[in-house]
Protein backbone atom coordinates (compact mmCIF):
# COMPACT_ATOMS: atom_id res chain seq x y z
CA UNK A 1 0.00 0.00 0.00
CA UNK A 2 1.21 3.44 -0.74
CA UNK A 3 0.36 6.48 1.29
CA UNK A 4 0.68 9.89 0.56
CA UNK A 5 0.63 12.54 3.32
CA UNK A 6 0.86 16.31 2.78
CA UNK A 7 2.28 18.13 5.51
CA UNK A 8 4.01 15.53 6.57
CA UNK A 9 6.54 17.92 8.54
CA UNK A 10 4.04 19.50 10.98
CA UNK A 11 3.46 18.74 14.87
CA UNK A 12 1.24 16.26 13.35
CA UNK A 13 2.70 14.74 10.61
CA UNK A 14 5.59 14.17 12.90
CA UNK A 15 3.75 11.64 15.08
CA UNK A 16 2.01 10.37 12.05
CA UNK A 17 4.63 8.67 9.80
CA UNK A 18 6.54 6.61 12.79
CA UNK A 19 2.83 6.14 14.15
CA UNK A 20 2.23 4.48 10.60
CA UNK A 21 5.26 2.98 10.10
CA UNK A 22 5.05 0.77 13.43
CA UNK A 23 1.87 -0.11 12.38
CA UNK A 24 2.25 -1.33 9.34
CA UNK A 25 6.13 -1.90 7.97
CA UNK A 26 4.83 -3.31 4.88
CA UNK A 27 3.32 0.10 3.60
CA UNK A 28 4.94 2.84 1.54
CA UNK A 29 4.63 6.22 3.00
CA UNK A 30 5.67 9.36 0.81
CA UNK A 31 5.99 13.01 2.76
CA UNK A 32 5.09 15.96 0.58
CA UNK A 33 5.61 18.87 2.68
CA UNK A 34 6.32 22.89 1.70
CA UNK A 35 8.90 22.88 4.68
CA UNK A 36 8.32 26.15 6.85
CA UNK A 37 8.75 23.83 10.13
CA UNK A 38 11.01 21.08 9.37
CA UNK A 39 14.06 22.87 11.11
CA UNK A 40 11.94 23.18 14.22
CA UNK A 41 12.82 18.86 15.32
CA UNK A 42 12.29 18.63 19.48
CA UNK A 43 14.17 16.50 21.64
CA UNK A 44 14.85 13.38 18.67
CA UNK A 45 18.16 13.03 16.59
CA UNK A 46 16.51 11.21 13.96
CA UNK A 47 13.76 13.06 12.44
CA UNK A 48 10.59 11.19 11.25
CA UNK A 49 10.99 11.21 7.88
CA UNK A 50 13.52 8.62 8.78
CA UNK A 51 10.60 6.40 8.60
CA UNK A 52 9.78 7.48 5.16
CA UNK A 53 10.02 5.70 2.07
CA UNK A 54 10.52 9.15 0.15
CA UNK A 55 10.52 12.79 0.96
CA UNK A 56 8.95 15.70 -1.62
CA UNK A 57 9.37 18.84 -0.88
CA UNK A 58 6.97 21.13 -2.36
CA UNK A 59 4.42 23.57 -2.23
CA UNK A 60 0.78 22.29 -1.76
CA UNK A 61 -0.54 24.92 -4.24
CA UNK A 62 1.59 23.69 -7.14
CA UNK A 63 0.71 20.53 -7.69
CA UNK A 64 1.36 17.82 -10.32
CA UNK A 65 -1.22 14.80 -10.87
CA UNK A 66 1.99 12.60 -11.40
CA UNK A 67 2.54 12.78 -7.58
CA UNK A 68 -0.35 10.86 -7.67
CA UNK A 69 0.48 7.98 -9.67
CA UNK A 70 0.43 4.68 -7.77
CA UNK A 71 -1.15 6.07 -4.47
CA UNK A 72 -3.97 4.10 -2.80
CA UNK A 73 -4.82 6.69 0.37
CA UNK A 74 -3.42 10.65 0.56
CA UNK A 75 -3.49 11.97 4.21
CA UNK A 76 -3.65 15.87 3.72
CA UNK A 77 -2.55 17.81 6.54
CA UNK A 78 -0.60 20.59 4.65
CA UNK A 79 -2.36 23.44 6.45
CA UNK A 80 -1.66 27.00 7.90
CA UNK A 81 -2.34 25.52 11.16
CA UNK A 82 -4.20 27.84 13.84
CA UNK A 83 -6.38 31.24 14.60
CA UNK A 84 -3.20 33.09 14.95
CA UNK A 85 -1.45 32.13 11.78
CA UNK A 86 -4.83 32.55 9.96
CA UNK A 87 -5.93 35.77 11.06
CA UNK A 88 -2.45 37.66 10.23
CA UNK A 89 -2.56 35.50 6.82
CA UNK A 90 -6.17 35.23 6.67
CA UNK A 91 -6.29 35.50 2.39
CA UNK A 92 -3.28 32.86 2.23
CA UNK A 93 -5.22 30.56 4.43
CA UNK A 94 -8.11 30.80 2.29
CA UNK A 95 -5.49 29.59 -0.60
CA UNK A 96 -3.46 27.11 0.85
CA UNK A 97 -6.51 25.30 3.51
CA UNK A 98 -8.96 25.79 1.26
CA UNK A 99 -8.71 25.85 -2.39
CA UNK A 100 -5.25 23.85 -2.41
CA UNK A 101 -7.20 21.33 -0.08
CA UNK A 102 -10.44 20.98 -2.77
CA UNK A 103 -7.67 20.84 -5.79
CA UNK A 104 -5.65 18.22 -3.93
CA UNK A 105 -8.72 15.94 -3.29
CA UNK A 106 -9.91 16.71 -6.91
CA UNK A 107 -6.97 15.66 -8.47
CA UNK A 108 -6.04 12.59 -6.22
CA UNK A 109 -10.10 11.55 -7.25
CA UNK A 110 -9.02 12.09 -10.87
CA UNK A 111 -5.55 9.95 -10.41
CA UNK A 112 -7.33 6.98 -8.92
CA UNK A 113 -6.88 7.25 -5.10
CA UNK A 114 -8.78 4.96 -3.44
CA UNK A 115 -8.90 6.65 0.08
CA UNK A 116 -8.93 10.05 0.94
CA UNK A 117 -8.54 11.67 4.54
CA UNK A 118 -8.79 15.40 5.37
CA UNK A 119 -8.32 16.56 9.07
CA UNK A 120 -10.74 19.03 9.79
CA UNK A 121 -11.19 20.60 13.32
CA UNK A 122 -13.71 20.49 15.58
CA UNK A 123 -13.20 24.57 16.08
CA UNK A 124 -15.92 24.50 12.81
CA UNK A 125 -18.36 24.52 15.91
CA UNK A 126 -17.34 28.07 17.04
CA UNK A 127 -19.98 29.29 19.63
CA UNK A 128 -22.06 26.35 20.52
CA UNK A 129 -23.94 26.49 23.59
CA UNK A 130 -24.31 23.86 26.46
CA UNK A 131 -25.15 20.67 24.49
CA UNK A 132 -22.25 18.49 22.75
CA UNK A 133 -22.28 19.27 19.01
CA UNK A 134 -23.37 16.84 16.56
CA UNK A 135 -21.86 16.19 12.94
CA UNK A 136 -25.42 17.45 11.54
CA UNK A 137 -25.73 20.51 13.96
CA UNK A 138 -25.17 23.58 12.68
CA UNK A 139 -21.88 25.12 12.88
CA UNK A 140 -20.21 28.75 13.44
CA UNK A 141 -16.77 28.79 12.57
CA UNK A 142 -15.29 32.23 13.83
CA UNK A 143 -11.92 32.38 12.72
CA UNK A 144 -10.62 32.14 9.28
CA UNK A 145 -8.81 28.78 9.98
CA UNK A 146 -12.37 27.34 11.36
CA UNK A 147 -14.01 28.76 7.63
CA UNK A 148 -11.19 27.05 5.55
CA UNK A 149 -12.21 23.72 7.45
CA UNK A 150 -15.54 24.03 6.46
CA UNK A 151 -15.24 25.36 3.24
CA UNK A 152 -13.55 22.56 2.55
CA UNK A 153 -16.29 20.14 3.69
CA UNK A 154 -18.43 21.43 1.66
CA UNK A 155 -16.70 21.67 -1.63
CA UNK A 156 -16.02 18.56 -1.21
CA UNK A 157 -19.53 16.72 -0.39
CA UNK A 158 -20.83 18.56 -3.69
CA UNK A 159 -17.89 17.46 -5.80
CA UNK A 160 -17.13 14.71 -8.02
CA UNK A 161 -15.00 12.32 -6.30
CA UNK A 162 -15.67 9.00 -8.40
CA UNK A 163 -15.44 6.04 -6.15
CA UNK A 164 -12.87 7.88 -3.81
CA UNK A 165 -14.02 7.00 -0.23
CA UNK A 166 -13.63 10.88 1.38
CA UNK A 167 -13.32 11.20 5.36
CA UNK A 168 -13.53 14.25 7.04
CA UNK A 169 -11.78 14.11 10.89
CA UNK A 170 -13.14 16.79 12.33
CA UNK A 171 -10.29 16.79 15.29
CA UNK A 172 -10.77 17.67 18.83
CA UNK A 173 -8.02 20.28 20.05
CA UNK A 174 -4.52 18.59 19.64
CA UNK A 175 -2.17 18.06 22.39
CA UNK A 176 0.95 15.90 23.27
CA UNK A 177 4.58 15.41 22.73
CA UNK A 178 6.17 15.51 19.44
CA UNK A 179 9.20 15.04 17.65
CA UNK A 180 8.74 18.67 16.11
CA UNK A 181 6.57 20.35 19.29
CA UNK A 182 4.31 23.19 19.11
CA UNK A 183 3.73 24.85 22.36
CA UNK A 184 0.90 27.27 20.60
CA UNK A 185 -1.58 24.59 21.89
CA UNK A 186 -3.64 25.41 25.33
CA UNK A 187 -2.18 21.91 26.95
CA UNK A 188 1.40 22.33 25.80
CA UNK A 189 1.20 25.87 27.12
CA UNK A 190 -0.14 24.74 30.21
CA UNK A 191 2.38 21.83 30.73
CA UNK A 192 5.54 24.19 29.71
CA UNK A 193 4.10 27.19 32.00
CA UNK A 194 3.56 25.41 34.87
CA UNK A 195 7.20 23.52 34.06
CA UNK A 196 9.11 26.66 34.32
CA UNK A 197 7.04 29.11 36.09
CA UNK A 198 4.96 26.59 38.94
CA UNK A 199 2.25 29.27 37.38
CA UNK A 200 -0.51 29.16 35.12
CA UNK A 201 -2.20 32.54 33.26
CA UNK A 202 -5.44 32.24 32.08
CA UNK A 203 -5.99 35.59 30.08
CA UNK A 204 -10.05 34.75 29.62
CA UNK A 205 -12.42 33.80 32.17
CA UNK A 206 -11.44 30.11 31.47
CA UNK A 207 -14.67 29.08 31.09
CA UNK A 208 -15.30 28.07 27.43
CA UNK A 209 -15.38 24.07 26.32
CA UNK A 210 -12.92 22.99 24.22
CA UNK A 211 -12.73 18.59 23.32
CA UNK A 212 -8.99 17.13 23.60
CA UNK A 213 -7.04 14.68 21.60
CA UNK A 214 -3.79 13.57 21.61
CA UNK A 215 -1.33 13.72 18.90
CA UNK A 216 -1.22 9.60 19.14
CA UNK A 217 -4.47 9.61 19.12
CA UNK A 218 -5.17 11.42 15.84
CA UNK A 219 -2.37 9.10 13.91
CA UNK A 220 -4.84 6.56 14.98
CA UNK A 221 -7.94 7.85 13.84
CA UNK A 222 -5.95 9.12 10.49
CA UNK A 223 -4.77 5.12 10.50
CA UNK A 224 -8.47 3.96 10.45
CA UNK A 225 -9.37 6.70 8.19
CA UNK A 226 -6.95 5.10 5.70
CA UNK A 227 -8.62 1.79 5.63
CA UNK A 228 -12.24 3.16 5.82
CA UNK A 229 -14.75 1.25 3.33
CA UNK A 230 -17.37 2.52 1.93
CA UNK A 231 -19.91 0.16 3.83
CA UNK A 232 -18.46 1.80 7.02
CA UNK A 233 -20.09 5.49 7.53
CA UNK A 234 -20.45 6.06 3.49
CA UNK A 235 -18.39 7.22 0.26
CA UNK A 236 -18.21 11.08 2.29
CA UNK A 237 -18.13 10.65 5.77
CA UNK A 238 -17.79 14.01 7.90
CA UNK A 239 -17.31 12.45 11.81
CA UNK A 240 -16.03 14.17 14.65
CA UNK A 241 -12.80 12.50 16.31
CA UNK A 242 -12.41 12.38 19.98
CA UNK A 243 -13.70 11.52 22.95
CA UNK A 244 -16.82 12.48 25.50
CA UNK A 245 -14.33 12.16 28.48
CA UNK A 246 -12.34 15.18 27.00
CA UNK A 247 -14.49 17.52 26.58
CA UNK A 248 -13.24 20.33 29.61
CA UNK A 249 -13.30 24.17 30.65
CA UNK A 250 -10.11 25.72 30.01
CA UNK A 251 -10.02 26.29 33.79
CA UNK A 252 -10.41 22.64 34.73
CA UNK A 253 -7.98 21.84 32.21
CA UNK A 254 -5.50 24.43 34.00
CA UNK A 255 -6.38 22.66 37.08
CA UNK A 256 -5.66 18.96 35.75
CA UNK A 257 -1.98 20.50 35.15
CA UNK A 258 -1.55 22.02 38.41
CA UNK A 259 -1.96 18.44 40.23
CA UNK A 260 1.18 18.10 38.83
CA UNK A 261 2.64 20.66 40.55
CA UNK A 262 1.25 21.05 44.12
CA UNK A 263 2.99 23.98 44.35
CA UNK A 264 1.94 26.10 41.55
CA UNK A 265 -0.84 28.56 40.82
CA UNK A 266 -3.14 29.66 38.83
CA UNK A 267 -4.46 32.78 37.77
CA UNK A 268 -8.04 33.49 35.73
CA UNK A 269 -8.89 37.02 34.89
CA UNK A 270 -12.50 36.90 36.11
CA UNK A 271 -13.38 40.32 34.69
CA UNK A 272 -12.41 39.20 31.15
CA UNK A 273 -15.00 38.79 28.39
CA UNK A 274 -15.78 35.30 27.56
CA UNK A 275 -13.95 33.50 24.83
CA UNK A 276 -16.56 33.19 22.54
CA UNK A 277 -15.23 29.93 20.66
CA UNK A 278 -16.57 27.64 23.21
CA UNK A 279 -17.82 24.21 21.88
CA UNK A 280 -18.57 20.49 23.79
CA UNK A 281 -18.56 17.59 20.72
CA UNK A 282 -20.27 14.43 20.61
CA UNK A 283 -18.49 11.69 19.82
CA UNK A 284 -21.05 8.63 19.82
CA UNK A 285 -20.56 8.84 15.86
CA UNK A 286 -16.55 7.83 15.60
CA UNK A 287 -17.17 5.80 18.55
CA UNK A 288 -19.94 3.19 16.59
CA UNK A 289 -17.85 3.63 13.46
CA UNK A 290 -14.33 2.83 14.77
CA UNK A 291 -14.84 1.15 17.81
CA UNK A 292 -11.15 -0.26 17.72
CA UNK A 293 -9.53 3.12 16.94
CA UNK A 294 -10.72 5.47 20.22
CA UNK A 295 -8.32 7.49 21.86
CA UNK A 296 -6.09 5.86 24.50
CA UNK A 297 -4.20 8.70 25.66
CA UNK A 298 -5.97 9.96 28.73
CA UNK A 299 -5.31 13.81 29.48
CA UNK A 300 -3.15 13.05 32.66
CA UNK A 301 -1.29 10.68 30.28
CA UNK A 302 -0.57 13.44 27.65
CA UNK A 303 0.61 15.94 30.51
CA UNK A 304 3.01 13.36 31.60
CA UNK A 305 4.15 12.61 28.18
CA UNK A 306 4.79 16.62 27.51
CA UNK A 307 6.82 16.47 31.38
CA UNK A 308 8.83 13.85 29.95
CA UNK A 309 9.41 15.19 26.76
CA UNK A 310 10.14 18.80 28.08
CA UNK A 311 12.53 17.46 30.40
CA UNK A 312 14.39 15.24 27.57
CA UNK A 313 14.73 18.73 25.73
CA UNK A 314 16.18 20.13 29.00
CA UNK A 315 13.72 22.55 27.79
CA UNK A 316 14.52 26.12 29.74
CA UNK A 317 13.28 28.77 27.47
CA UNK A 318 11.14 31.17 29.98
CA UNK A 319 10.86 33.58 26.92
CA UNK A 320 9.00 30.14 24.95
CA UNK A 321 6.21 32.09 23.28
CA UNK A 322 8.36 34.42 21.57
CA UNK A 323 10.11 31.42 20.21
CA UNK A 324 10.66 29.35 17.17
CA UNK A 325 8.04 26.46 19.18
CA UNK A 326 5.28 28.78 18.65
CA UNK A 327 4.34 28.38 14.59
CA UNK A 328 3.61 32.27 13.73
CA UNK A 329 7.12 32.85 15.33
CA UNK A 330 9.01 30.88 12.49
CA UNK A 331 6.95 32.02 9.89
CA UNK A 332 7.65 35.80 10.53
CA UNK A 333 11.22 34.45 11.13
CA UNK A 334 11.34 33.31 7.81
CA UNK A 335 9.87 36.50 6.12
CA UNK A 336 12.14 38.92 8.22
CA UNK A 337 15.06 36.96 7.01
CA UNK A 338 13.75 36.86 3.12
CA UNK A 339 12.89 33.85 2.74
CA UNK A 340 9.12 33.81 2.88
CA UNK A 341 6.88 36.43 0.75
CA UNK A 342 3.88 37.91 2.05
CA UNK A 343 2.21 35.40 0.27
CA UNK A 344 4.31 32.63 1.98
CA UNK A 345 6.13 31.31 -0.84
CA UNK A 346 9.59 30.48 -0.31
CA UNK A 347 12.06 32.83 -2.24
CA UNK A 348 14.33 32.01 -4.88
Amino acid sequence: MNILITGNTGYVGSRLVPFLRSSDTSINIIGYDIGYFAKQLTGTKVPPEAALTEQIFGDIRCLNSELFHGIDAVVHLAAISNDPMGQEFSSVTKLINEDAAVATAKMAAESGVKNFVFASSCSVYGTAGKEPRKEDDRTDPLTAYAKSKIGVETALENADLGDMVFTSLRFSTACGMSDRMRLDLVLNDFVASAFLFNRIDILSDGTPWRPLIDVEDMSRAIYWAIMRKTENGGRKLIVNCGSDSNNIQIKDLAQLVLEKFPNSELSINEEAQPDKRSYKVDFSKFKNLAPKFQPKISLEESIHKILKGLEAMEFTDRNFRNSDLIRLNVLRSHMNNGKLSQDLRWCK
